[in-house]
């Protein structure tokens, strides 16, 4: 549902006419169709995943292991395992990543940025 590698299920949803005022913390899955303004992260030591749909957007920074953004984002990404940029991506910020996968037509405004050490961990 994520990825074709992940096998993470929704354990939160935020519909398409929600919006959150704050930051939000989460384990497990969170899919975003509706707005965030606020930073969004993962529980420590979680292998957390964030699917934001194309209706999806974001203002304020993501800290998730795993993102799969076909919305927007407005802020930094950090993710210390894959970030799946679809292709209606669209990133004002930077991305930190340990793998990524980027579909043409994602738009970037930002600088890409692999993590030290984690690609080459995950491939050998």
């Amino acid at each position: 549902m994520f990825g074709r590698d992940s096998k993470q299920a929704i354990d939160t949803l935020i519909g398409k006419t929600s919006r959150v005022q704050g930051d939000v913390e989460f384990a497990g899955g969170l899919h975003l169709d509706g707005s965030v303004a606020g930073n969004i992260r993962a529980a420590a030591g979680d292998d957390s995943t964030l699917s934001v749909s194309e209706h999806g957007s974001i203002e304020g920074s993501v800290e998730v292991p795993n993102v799969v953004l076909n919305g927007y984002v407005k802020g930094d990404i950090l993710a210390s395992g894959r970030v799946v940029l679809g292709a209606g991506a669209r990133v004002q910020g930077n991305v930190r990543y340990g793998v990524i996968e980027i579909t043409l037509g994602a738009e970037i405004q930002g600088k890409l940025s692999p993590l030290p050490g984690v690609a080459a961990a995950k491939t050998a």
